[in-house]
C-alpha cells in the first residue's frame, strides 16, 4: 500500500513540475482505465455459471446425492437445513462467495440442471419444494 502510494504521489509530483503534458495525461489515464475494468469484472461473473469449473459442478452434484437418502427419512423439516449447509460448504471449498448465491440462489438449480438433471429433481422431491433455490432460506 505504501508503494502505490508512493508512485501516485511520484506521478503527482511529476505530472506538476513537468513541461511535458503528454506524461502528465498518460499516467492518469492508465489509471483511470483500470478501475473501471476491475469493477466491471466483478459483475460480469456475479450470478454466472462461467466462473464455475466443471469439477466443482460435479462436486455439488455427488454431494446432493450423497444426501438424497437421508433427506427423504428426514423429510423437509430437516432436509432444508441440511441443503443450506451442503450448499455453503461446497461454495467455501470452491472458491466462491456466499454473496455471489445470495444474489443469485437459482445458480444451484442452473448448475444441477446442466450437470445432474436427475438427482436435481429428486433432491426437489426429498426436500418438497419447487426448486433449489426455494430451499435455499439462510441465503
Amino acid at each position: 500500500m505504501a508503494l502505490i502510494a508512493g508512485a501516485l504521489a511520484t506521478v503527482a509530483i511529476a505530472g506538476c513540475g513537468s513541461q511535458d503534458n503528454g506524461t502528465a495525461t498518460s499516467a492518469p489515464s492508465s489509471v483511470g482505465q483500470k478501475a473501471p475494468a476491475a469493477s466491471q469484472a466483478p459483475t460480469g461473473n456475479a450470478g454466472g455459471t462461467d466462473n464455475i469449473g466443471n469439477e466443482a459442478a460435479k462436486k455439488l452434484c455427488s454431494d446432493i446425492e450423497a444426501q438424497l437418502s437421508d433427506w427423504r427419512v428426514q423429510g423437509p423439516t430437516l432436509g432444508k437445513p441440511g441443503l443450506n449447509i451442503l450448499v455453503q460448504t461446497w461454495a467455501a471449498q470452491n472458491g466462491l462467495i456466499n454473496a455471489q448465491i445470495v444474489r443469485d440462489r437459482t445458480i444451484i438449480d442452473k448448475i444441477t440442471t446442466d450437470n445432474c438433471a436427475d438427482t436435481r429433481q429428486q433432491a426437489i422431491e426429498a426436500l418438497n419444494i419447487p426448486d433449489l433455490a426455494s430451499g435455499l432460506v439462510g441465503f
